[in-house]
Protein backbone atom coordinates (compact mmCIF):
# COMPACT_ATOMS: atom_id res chain seq x y z
CA UNK A 1 0.00 0.00 0.00
CA UNK A 2 2.92 2.30 0.73
CA UNK A 3 4.07 2.06 -2.89
CA UNK A 4 0.64 3.09 -4.16
CA UNK A 5 0.24 6.00 -1.75
CA UNK A 6 3.72 7.41 -2.41
CA UNK A 7 3.84 6.80 -6.18
CA UNK A 8 4.24 10.14 -7.97
CA UNK A 9 2.94 8.71 -11.26
CA UNK A 10 -0.50 8.32 -9.69
CA UNK A 11 -2.48 11.53 -9.23
CA UNK A 12 -2.99 12.88 -5.71
CA UNK A 13 -6.75 12.55 -6.15
CA UNK A 14 -6.45 8.83 -6.91
CA UNK A 15 -4.06 8.27 -4.01
CA UNK A 16 -6.46 10.11 -1.70
CA UNK A 17 -9.32 7.90 -2.88
CA UNK A 18 -7.19 4.80 -2.28
CA UNK A 19 -6.55 6.06 1.25
CA UNK A 20 -10.29 6.58 1.79
CA UNK A 21 -11.08 3.16 0.35
CA UNK A 22 -8.48 0.95 2.02
CA UNK A 23 -7.08 2.70 5.10
CA UNK A 24 -9.93 4.77 6.56
CA UNK A 25 -12.32 1.82 7.04
CA UNK A 26 -9.65 0.05 9.10
CA UNK A 27 -8.89 3.22 11.03
CA UNK A 28 -12.56 3.95 11.74
CA UNK A 29 -13.64 0.38 12.55
CA UNK A 30 -16.14 0.48 15.40
CA UNK A 31 -16.05 4.28 15.63
CA UNK A 32 -19.81 4.39 16.18
CA UNK A 33 -19.28 3.40 19.82
CA UNK A 34 -16.26 5.60 20.58
CA UNK A 35 -16.37 8.54 22.93
CA UNK A 36 -13.96 11.02 21.40
CA UNK A 37 -12.03 13.07 23.92
CA UNK A 38 -9.88 16.04 22.91
CA UNK A 39 -6.79 13.86 23.18
CA UNK A 40 -8.28 11.17 20.93
CA UNK A 41 -9.37 13.83 18.44
CA UNK A 42 -5.82 15.22 18.29
CA UNK A 43 -4.43 11.72 17.69
CA UNK A 44 -6.91 11.06 14.88
CA UNK A 45 -6.14 14.41 13.24
CA UNK A 46 -2.40 13.72 13.57
CA UNK A 47 -2.88 10.32 11.94
CA UNK A 48 -4.79 11.89 9.06
CA UNK A 49 -2.02 14.46 8.56
CA UNK A 50 0.63 11.73 8.80
CA UNK A 51 -1.00 9.86 5.91
CA UNK A 52 -1.21 13.04 3.82
CA UNK A 53 2.45 13.86 4.47
CA UNK A 54 3.44 10.32 3.48
CA UNK A 55 1.39 10.61 0.28
CA UNK A 56 3.08 13.89 -0.62
CA UNK A 57 6.51 12.56 0.43
CA UNK A 58 7.02 15.33 2.93
CA UNK A 59 9.66 14.46 5.49
CA UNK A 60 8.71 14.71 9.15
CA UNK A 61 11.66 17.06 9.62
CA UNK A 62 10.39 19.45 6.93
CA UNK A 63 8.93 22.58 8.47
CA UNK A 64 5.60 22.69 6.66
CA UNK A 65 2.42 23.62 8.42
CA UNK A 66 -0.62 21.39 8.29
CA UNK A 67 -2.47 24.07 6.32
CA UNK A 68 0.12 24.01 3.52
CA UNK A 69 0.02 20.21 3.45
CA UNK A 70 -3.77 20.32 3.13
CA UNK A 71 -3.49 22.86 0.30
CA UNK A 72 -0.97 20.69 -1.56
CA UNK A 73 -3.25 17.68 -1.17
CA UNK A 74 -6.28 19.76 -2.31
CA UNK A 75 -8.33 18.54 0.64
CA UNK A 76 -9.53 19.41 4.13
CA UNK A 77 -9.62 17.46 7.37
CA UNK A 78 -12.48 15.05 6.97
CA UNK A 79 -11.82 12.16 9.34
CA UNK A 80 -13.40 13.59 12.50
CA UNK A 81 -16.53 14.76 10.69
CA UNK A 82 -16.91 11.31 9.07
CA UNK A 83 -16.61 9.65 12.47
CA UNK A 84 -19.11 12.06 14.04
CA UNK A 85 -21.55 11.50 11.19
CA UNK A 86 -21.34 7.73 11.64
CA UNK A 87 -21.82 8.10 15.38
CA UNK A 88 -24.87 10.31 14.94
CA UNK A 89 -26.42 7.97 12.38
CA UNK A 90 -25.84 4.95 14.62
CA UNK A 91 -27.13 6.83 17.67
CA UNK A 92 -30.35 7.70 15.84
CA UNK A 93 -30.75 4.08 14.79
CA UNK A 94 -30.30 2.81 18.35
CA UNK A 95 -32.53 5.46 19.93
CA UNK A 96 -35.48 4.61 17.68
CA UNK A 97 -35.55 1.12 19.21
CA UNK A 98 -36.97 0.39 22.64
CA UNK A 99 -34.31 -2.08 23.74
CA UNK A 100 -31.42 -2.43 26.17
CA UNK A 101 -29.02 -0.76 23.70
CA UNK A 102 -31.07 2.39 24.12
CA UNK A 103 -30.39 2.49 27.87
CA UNK A 104 -26.72 1.60 27.50
CA UNK A 105 -26.10 4.28 24.88
CA UNK A 106 -27.69 7.03 26.93
CA UNK A 107 -26.10 5.84 30.16
CA UNK A 108 -29.43 5.54 31.96
CA UNK A 109 -28.90 2.04 33.35
CA UNK A 110 -29.74 1.48 37.00
CA UNK A 111 -26.93 0.47 39.30
CA UNK A 112 -23.98 1.59 41.38
CA UNK A 113 -21.64 4.22 40.05
CA UNK A 114 -17.98 3.37 39.88
CA UNK A 115 -15.42 5.35 41.83
CA UNK A 116 -13.50 8.25 40.36
CA UNK A 117 -14.20 10.54 37.46
CA UNK A 118 -17.22 9.45 35.49
CA UNK A 119 -16.66 8.46 31.90
CA UNK A 120 -17.81 10.67 29.09
CA UNK A 121 -20.98 9.44 27.45
CA UNK A 122 -21.48 9.16 23.72
CA UNK A 123 -24.57 11.34 23.88
CA UNK A 124 -22.63 14.19 25.52
CA UNK A 125 -20.14 14.30 22.65
CA UNK A 126 -22.91 14.15 20.07
CA UNK A 127 -24.98 16.93 21.62
CA UNK A 128 -21.90 19.16 21.68
CA UNK A 129 -21.18 18.37 18.02
CA UNK A 130 -24.80 18.78 16.91
CA UNK A 131 -25.26 21.87 19.08
CA UNK A 132 -28.54 20.33 20.21
CA UNK A 133 -28.50 21.96 23.62
CA UNK A 134 -29.53 19.30 26.08
CA UNK A 135 -29.19 15.57 25.54
CA UNK A 136 -32.95 15.12 25.94
CA UNK A 137 -33.51 17.37 22.91
CA UNK A 138 -31.18 15.15 20.88
CA UNK A 139 -32.98 12.01 22.05
CA UNK A 140 -36.34 13.49 21.06
CA UNK A 141 -34.97 14.55 17.67
CA UNK A 142 -33.98 10.95 16.89
CA UNK A 143 -37.63 9.90 16.89
CA UNK A 144 -38.21 11.96 13.73
CA UNK A 145 -35.80 10.66 11.06
CA UNK A 146 -36.05 13.68 8.78
CA UNK A 147 -35.33 16.10 11.60
CA UNK A 148 -32.42 13.96 12.82
CA UNK A 149 -30.91 13.72 9.34
CA UNK A 150 -31.12 17.48 8.83
CA UNK A 151 -29.43 18.03 12.20
CA UNK A 152 -26.59 15.72 11.12
CA UNK A 153 -26.32 17.36 7.70
CA UNK A 154 -26.14 20.83 9.25
CA UNK A 155 -23.42 19.74 11.66
CA UNK A 156 -21.38 18.20 8.82
CA UNK A 157 -21.74 21.38 6.73
CA UNK A 158 -20.43 23.46 9.61
CA UNK A 159 -17.40 21.19 9.67
CA UNK A 160 -17.07 21.01 13.43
Amino acid sequence: MKTVLTNKNISIRTRRRALECYIEPILMYGCEAWTISKQTQKKLEATEMWFLRRMLRISWTAKKTNDTVLEEAHTTRLLISKIRKRQATFFGHVMRREKLENLVTTGLLEGKRSRGKQREKLIEGLTDWLKAGKSLEAIEATKDRKKWRTMIANAVKQGT
